[in-house]
């Protein structure tokens, strides 16, 4: 293993004090992990704060087997070890990364393939926030509902860090870019980012709207975040031969009394994944076409990112409780000072 001399041997990191609430949300020094081969060990500069885990506090969404307890999705920071068999990357270079946890630490282990350079537009600290949005987007937007130039896309939550994302990569790809959201400045949010037009969910019925907008047409392709609550509602908002793809469950997962037909008779496609169980080799595609198809963007500026307030480790609680109040713009970063 090739490695930086000055590495420590701790490091701060967060852990989980069983579930529940924020509360259990404590910080501790543990040992510094090391790569194993194929793998990296990045100083860790900004992690992102997303959903996922706000779930696993809760004691919904656990890491998979043998994956670390420490909570974090995606990081940014400076690679300081190599594992063995280690190409392409070097000891200093600057890096995203999707990890499976382990991200709300100063140190944190990654694949190397799960690994994309700092884009030159993007700061190191907001680079924490690349990984798991982008992954997530285009994976499922490109991907999976195979969204085209001159088709029509509707993401939910547009104000969110997926939200954000997803308007931007589907505005990239060439389609017409609803969102929706919840309050009048957040739809002003997305407007500015590159919708077309965005709904407020709380004042209008999106499936009205949706359906004026495309003079009844209905949309190519929808991001859901919202699962049961939204699956009928969005069926009707898709034009014939449209694509559902569902990455969340916010508002359930069993639907009574739904009518298949729809689906047959317009043509539909309901699909869905989760990012964090897929396979090393499936990410490191994603990662291979994220490198190609949307970074040269990222380091020109014409796609941004969007931070909405970071927060030290030591503030994690104060993170996660803006997370559950949906009251951000964008993505939640903890920094470590490093």
């Amino acid at each position: 293993m090739a490695a930086s001399p000055s590495l420590p041997e701790s490091m701060r990191r967060i852990r989980y004090d069983g579930t529940g609430a924020p509360d259990v949300i404590g910080i501790e020094q543990a040992p510094v992990p090391s790569p194993s081969a194929g793998q990296v060990l990045i100083e860790v500069v900004a992690a992102g704060v997303n959903r996922p885990d706000v779930a696993q506090r809760q004691g919904a969404y656990p890491p998979p087997p043998g994956a670390t307890e420490i909570p974090g999705l995606e990081v940014s920071g400076r690679i300081v070890a190599l594992g063995e068999g280690v190409q392409g990357l070097s000891l200093g270079d600057e890096v995203c990364a999707l990890v499976i946890s382990g991200g709300y630490a100063e140190y944190a282990v990654a694949e190397a393939g799960h690994c994309l350079p700092r884009p030159d537009a993007v700061s190191l600290v907001d680079a924490g926030g690349l990984p798991e949005t982008f992954f997530t987007v285009y994976s499922n937007v490109i991907q999976r509902g195979r969204l085209a130039s001159g088709e029509t896309f509707l993401v939910h939550g547009g104000s969110s860090g997926i939200g954000a994302t997803a308007i931007q990569i589907a505005k990239l790809f060439g389609a017409t870019v609803f969102a929706t959201a919840g309050s009048a400045d957040k739809c002003r949010f997305c407007e500015d980012l590159g919708a077309h037009a965005a709904i407020d969910y709380k004042q209008a019925d999106f499936v009205e709207e949706v359906k004026r907008l495309t003079d009844k047409r209905g949309v190519d392709v929808i991001l859901d975040m919202i699962g049961a609550a939204y699956l009928a509602r969005n069926l009707k908002s898709l034009a014939q031969d449209g694509r559902l793809v569902m990455i969340a469950l916010m508002g359930g997962y069993k639907v009574d009394g739904l009518n298949i037909s729809t689906i047959m008779t317009n043509r539909l496609t309901f699909t869905g994944s989760t990012l964090r169980p897929r396979p090393k080799a499936a990410k490191a595609a994603i990662a291979d076409g994220l490198r190609k198809d949307v970074w040269p963007h990222l380091a020109s500026g014409r796609i941004r990112t969007v931070t909405h307030a970071t927060f030290s480790l030591e503030e994690a609680k104060r993170a996660h409780e803006l997370m559950e109040s949906s009251a951000h713009l964008g993505k939640i970063l903890l920094t470590t000072g490093r």
